[in-house]
């Protein structure tokens, strides 16, 4: 069965990106990452998604906090949602190359064809290293600087998001039957969701364009679509 490993965060698109490649015929390794993160919630939800999956092999990296974002530094406040099309706080520098680079290495050591990664450059907070140029400029990185790509068996950076709204990729995931209430996208973590920060505005804005109701818990009066 040809193979493929899955960044994982325990968020909504992430775990979309987990049943796409399920639904493709990929046997699905993730693999997630503690960076340092303000709280502990995504890995939880990122432990009890893999488990819902029933995959044999989930990785979990612990990496050290290099700062400089409100998700990892406690002195930086986690704003609310602006929607102005500026980098905001919450950019972690150059997350998705770490991370990707992680996976890379273990795509290769356990023979994988393919990385899932759930970025999207239609609804997201403007951060750079989520453009369809990112993911073309890595591609590059994987063909020339890995033995799989110079032998000529390149790994594919899948981003299978990448074009499609908050509410299509919703309403994908519920097609493929994606356990979103298991799942977390607030920055500010805790069992009950801020509805505030860049990411619960936009994951609630999804639902409600999709039609759906949003599972998980939300602080009290936070408006959500029946």
């Amino acid at each position: 069965m040809k193979k493929a490993v899955v960044l994982l965060s325990g968020g909504l698109d992430s775990t979309t990106c987990m049943a796409i490649a399920k639904h493709e015929g990929y046997e699905i390794y993730p693999i997630s990452f503690d960076y340092g993160q303000r709280h502990n919630r995504e890995l939880e939800c990122a432990i009890a998604v893999a488990k819902y999956f029933d995959v044999e092999n989930h990785k979990i990296i612990r990496m050290d906090n290099v700062g400089g974002s409100a998700l990892t530094d406690e002195n930086i406040d986690v704003p609310k949602y602006k929607g102005d099309g500026e980098i905001p706080v919450t950019y972690v520098p150059a997350r998705n190359i770490l991370f990707l680079s992680y996976a890379l290495g273990y795509a290769e050591v356990i023979g994988a064809q393919a990385i899932f990664i759930g970025v999207s450059a239609v609804d997201y907070s403007g951060y750079p290293d989520c453009r369809p140029e990112f993911i073309k400029a890595f591609q590059n990185v994987v063909n020339e600087g890995t033995g799989a790509g110079v032998r000529g068996a390149s790994i594919e950076i899948k981003a299978p998001l990448i074009y499609l709204t908050k509410a299509d990729t919703i309403k994908l995931g519920l097609e493929l039957d994606v356990p979103y209430q298991l799942t977390s996208s607030c920055y500010n973590g805790g069992a009950e969701a801020c509805g505030q920060c860049d990411s619960c505005v936009l994951r609630l804005k999804g639902f409600e364009e999709a039609g759906s109701k949003d599972k998980i818990k939300y602080k009290k009066g936070i408006q959500m679509c029946d």
